[in-house]
């Protein structure tokens, strides 16, 4: 095993255990929380039963204190309807109900006013604002959409925006013949490699964010590259159009592996197909796109 694996894979148990492990897997959005963080906020409860029915899973703000919980729990219950227009969101009340200050409302409203989740406006208050404003490429609320009723609304719109973008940046990629980073995509195919001998599911899911990450950023489009977070959200979100490594194989690995090969040869057309096979593993995507014509 590569000195780089067993670094990601040692990284990727100590995050999973709760503990700060070294190596790259520390700066990943997805990192579990430092071990001694404070507990997570109360929920709304008692009279406003409305407003205590949000889901915890999503992990999208984790790790950034009473000001990340905040948006967390608000977004959450925007999303999943348990907040709605129909009422404006107190400060005052949900400072006293999450027992947090009036800085850390005020600074996780504006959060969710920057994603188009609410609307403040004088002598109307701070109101939810309808799903056509909101900004749906932002990764915690697709996190967020993936955990509420849009559940599969999501995981098909996810699995077809997936399907443009991803083999477009594959034939991209094998046209700019970036060594450095090839060499990083095969570093992560031999991760997935050993975790998938080993069972390690944790190691091999975040290879497999980082593989496609990478295979973005090679396409040498500034444009594409804004839409990674789009696909890294996709590969962690439970249950959405995962590849690779939410229920691993051999066959997931190795159109992983064909990918690597033909950026290698510049094989343009080859990268792409190799890209549409893989989007096709699971179920989940096959019912959303096409099976790549044999030629």
């Amino acid at each position: 095993m590569s000195t780089l694996a067993h670094t990601m894979m040692t990284a990727a148990r100590s995050a999973d255990s709760g503990l700060a492990g070294p190596g790259e897997l520390d700066r990943y959005p997805y990192a579990e929380a430092p071990a001694g963080e404070r507990a997570p906020l109360r929920s709304w409860d008692g009279p406003d039963a409305d407003l205590g029915r949000a889901g915890r899973r999503g992990s999208a703000s984790r790790g950034r204190g009473l000001h990340g919980q905040l948006v967390q729990q608000l977004g959450q219950m925007i999303v999943s309807g348990d907040l709605g227009a129909d009422r404006p969101l107190v400060p005052e009340e949900i400072g006293q109900r999450f027992e947090v200050s009036r800085t850390v409302v005020r600074e996780s409203l504006r959060v969710l006013e920057a994603k188009g989740l609410v609307s403040a406006r004088p002598n109307v208050g701070t109101r939810v604002r309808p799903v056509s404003d909101w900004n749906l490429l932002d990764p915690d609320i697709i996190e967020w959409r993936a955990f509420g009723p849009q559940r599969e609304d999501q995981r098909r719109e996810l699995g077809e925006l997936r399907w443009t973008i991803e083999p477009l940046a594959a034939r991209l990629a094998a046209g700019h013949g970036r060594e450095d980073i090839q060499q990083r995509l095969g570093d992560m195919v031999e991760i997935m490699g050993h975790a998938l001998g080993q069972g390690d599911g944790v190691t091999c899911s975040r290879a497999d964010v980082e593989f496609h990450s990478l295979l973005i950023q090679a396409a040498g489009n500034r444009m594409l590259e804004h839409l990674s977070g789009i696909v890294s959200a996709a590969l962690q979100v439970s249950g959405g159009p995962v590849t690779g490594c939410d229920r691993p194989t051999e066959a997931s690995l190795g159109h992983h592996a064909r990918i690597v090969d033909a950026l290698a040869s510049g094989d343009s057309a080859g990268a792409e197909a190799a890209m549409r096979q893989l989007l096709v593993v699971h179920p989940e995507v096959e019912r959303v796109v096409p099976a790549p014509r044999e030629h």
